[in-house]
């Protein structure tokens, strides 16, 4: 199996590109994301490669990181979420903000890439939940505040929480401010101070 290919951008096409490597020209499809960040024909390339062999066709794509290939081979382990599907949604999410719409249970920034729904937005952030990748930078307050977890944390922070979303926020960024001012305040800070410093965060 291919996993890595470096070699002379040869040209390009709408979804995909042809890699001379040594004078063999392959056909590697990428995600749009990907497309643009390589360099123009006749210069060099490097990309991590999965490679996938069907019955009719051996098809490569290319990644310009292990991580994005990593969360192209994750994608695809969802119903409904095949190769295009998965290559659409790395287009508009890099490998972080993907790590963390599925930490926060965003839906909805998931739900940006064409062709994919609410309810099929809902099954990737719930069945990826667990199976992700390491959060990474995503604070583990945040992604607990986000989650289902919410519940347990304390009231204060719960009503904070609900006070920033009544007030017209989404969610995962009330949750995201309240998250940073219980860094800044400490666990113990009371729902009128987490409010306020959530507002200030939310103004940057």
């Amino acid at each position: 199996m291919i996993g890595k290919l470096k070699g002379v951008i040869d040209s390009y096409a709408e979804d995909h590109v042809i890699l001379d490597v040594h004078g063999v020209g392959y056909v590697v499809q990428c995600s749009t994301r990907t497309l643009q960040k390589l360099p123009r024909p006749g210069e060099a390339a490097t990309l991590a490669i999965e490679t996938q062999v069907r019955e009719d066709a051996i098809r490569l794509f290319g990644f310009s990181s292990d991580s994005e290939r990593d969360w192209f081979r994750l994608l695809q382990s969802v119903q409904g979420v095949g190769s295009k599907v998965a290559l659409a949604i790395l287009g508009i999410l890099p490998p972080s903000d993907l790590t963390s719409a599925i930490a926060l249970q965003d839906k909805a920034a998931i739900a940006r890439t064409p062709g994919v729904g609410p309810k099929l937005a809902q099954r990737i952030v719930i069945e990826l939940k667990d199976k992700a990748p390491a959060f990474g930078s995503v604070d583990p307050t945040l992604a607990r505040l986000s989650g289902e977890e919410a519940t347990s944390a304390p009231k204060p922070v719960q009503d904070a929480i609900s006070a920033l979303v009544n007030l017209g926020y989404g969610r995962p960024q009330a949750a995201a401010a309240v998250a940073a001012s219980v860094t800044a305040l400490g666990e113990n800070a009371e729902t009128s101070a987490l409010i306020r410093r959530g507002l200030k965060e939310l103004a940057q």
